[in-house]
């Protein structure tokens, strides 16, 4: 991994309040080096540091204002674009990475980058482009695939957060699979399960096979597995008991034969 964070950089931007939003992005992301060429006023009680959140308190007010020649001259250079040449027969535009491209890229150069980004509405013109190293292009619907500058930058260095970001707000998304003999006592009841509800007999090889497959990618914990052999557990149990019931109403009277014709009553009347 490269030693250093990339810096962004704007150029000509139009609005503040964009450069503010690019300024809170960085500070999402972790970056704070914001170079910007040819900025509009950027007032500390204006739409810029409005947007820009806590990076007013940083990123913001440390922007530097550059030269695109200086850029070009101190970073290896990524152009943010959202047009592209059709192929390699056009080579200002093409070819180009997505961002989740760029982040394995960089991943394994160890330089100066800068990422740029161009004006509203219009973004970098070919001559820029043709000064730059590499096309960056966010992948988007054809039908209108240019993003506003802020969320174009909010993208891109979203993407790159593996490369800038060493610790996030989330917790750890690894989990200790559920112990083998535990997942393996699993398929085990669910088989006791599926006699419980007199499960087709030609079907259960299969449906076995099925738990089998979903619960090996699911790679369950300790806790999931458990909870779900409760859950079996009870739900056989309640089967059982309603067989039980249902073959103590299928059983015949055992009184039938000794009661037969208690309940008559004797005949009178004229034919008696």
């Amino acid at each position: 991994m490269s030693s250093h964070k990339p810096v962004v950089v704007v150029v000509d931007a139009q609005t503040p309040g964009n450069v503010g939003t690019i300024a809170r992005a960085m500070k999402n992301f972790g970056l704070s080096d914001l170079k910007l060429v040819d900025p509009p006023p950027l007032d500390p009680g204006g739409e810029a540091y409005g947007f820009a959140g806590h990076a007013r308190e940083d990123v913001l007010p440390n922007a530097e204002e550059v030269s695109f020649e200086d850029v070009v001259a101190t970073y290896h250079t990524v152009g943010c674009t959202a047009i592209t040449g059709e192929d390699s027969r056009r080579h200002r535009r093409f070819p180009y990475t997505t961002p989740a491209e760029l982040a394995d890229s960089l991943q394994t150069v160890d330089s100066r980058t800068a990422i740029v980004f161009g004006r509203e509405g219009r973004g970098l013109y070919n001559e820029e482009i043709e000064q730059l190293d590499e096309i960056c292009s966010i992948p988007a619907s054809d039908d209108y695939p240019v993003l506003n500058l802020g969320q174009a930058a909010t993208t891109v260095l979203y993407e790159l957060r593996d490369l800038t970001v060493d610790e996030t707000q989330l917790p750890d998304r690894e989990h200790e699979r559920a112990a083998e003999d535990d997942i393996e006592r699993f398929y085990d009841y669910f088989g006791t399960f599926l006699d419980a509800q007199r499960y087709n007999d030609r079907k259960r090889e299969k449906t076995q096979r099925l738990m089998r497959r979903l619960i090996g990618r699911a790679h369950p914990t300790g806790r999931e597995i458990h909870t779900l052999l409760g859950a079996l557990r009870r739900a056989t149990e309640q089967l059982n008991h309603r067989q039980e019931l249902l073959d103590q109403y299928d059983e015949p009277d055992r009184f039938g034969d000794e009661t037969a014709g208690d309940g008559d009553t004797e005949q009178t009347g004229d034919d008696a």
